[in-house]
């Protein structure tokens, strides 16, 4: 039975999946001696090859783990990364190929590749060969949820730097000259609010226009308690339904590169 374990050591060793076999007396012949052959070349690693490479490299980290003299700790740690590199650059186009799965245009692709190159190191390592899991599968698996988070998080990051839709002016015209025209962010706006659009839903556009007076909706800014009378929905709920809209409204601009 294979087990994940983490050895507990003075310096940082990988985490590795221990196997019985690892004691057996051909062990090291079994996992180190006998080569694996692999065509650098190739447009990818098969499956069987880069199960092999994960039993030895696994294999490596758990003598990595064993071992107290330099000169073994060095050995061990150098046998660990040479499989474990074998294995990212066999596979390599798995990254490109859930980025590209995933990224809307090519700029983005570019900034994912390069955060998940860092993340697929980490997929090879925490590999278990034993399990009967095709490589490719739980690759790109693993892939695809750490794209799900790290474009959240780019996402949310941008957000924070933005300002909050509040800081937009209302539309009213003394707010403006006639010799300077309208604000331009208003525009992008009132585009978003028009029926035709699908960004919003109708309620959320509702809330928009009547709580920032914007899309010519009444004559003033309306409160969350007047527009949740409007609507038969609590204080609470229109300022749930404000904020998701706010959301919405602000990748949208981010998006079509304007600053808020």
């Amino acid at each position: 039975m294979t087990t994940a374990v983490r050895p507990s050591t003075k310096e940082a060793r990988p985490r590795f999946i221990y196997d019985p076999s690892f004691e057996a007396a051909d062990a090291e012949r079994r996992y180190v001696q006998q080569l694996v052959e692999f065509d650098t070349s190739a447009s990818h690693m098969p499956d069987e090859v880069t199960r092999e490479i994960a039993r030895r490299m696994h294999y490596a980290a758990w003598r990595w783990s064993l071992a107290t003299r330099s000169r073994d700790v060095a050995r061990w740690r150098k046998r660990y990364l040479e499989e474990r590199n074998r294995i990212v650059v066999g596979n390599r186009k798995l990254v490109y190929r859930a980025v590209q799965k995933w990224a809307a245009t090519p700029q983005a692709a570019d900034d994912l590749i390069s955060e998940c190159q860092v993340v697929f190191i980490k997929i090879v390592a925490a590999y278990n060969p034993w399990l009967g899991i095709r490589f490719s599968t739980y690759a790109v698996t693993c892939l695809m949820r750490s794209l799900n988070r790290i474009t959240k998080r780019q996402a949310n990051d941008r957000l924070s730097q933005s300002r909050s839709l509040d800081a937009v002016p209302h539309l009213e015209c003394s707010h403006y000259d006639a010799d300077d025209g309208a604000d331009p962010r208003l525009d992008i706006l009132e585009r978003y609010l028009r029926d035709g659009e699908s960004l919003l839903t109708p309620r959320e556009r509702f809330v928009i226009t009547h709580r920032y007076h914007l899309n010519g909706a009444g004559h003033e800014t309306e409160t969350l308690e007047q527009v949740g009378r409007a609507l038969g929905l609590s204080k609470e709920r229109v300022r749930q339904v404000q904020n998701a809209a706010l959301n919405k409204l602000r990748e949208a601009l981010l998006a079509d590169g304007i600053k808020i």
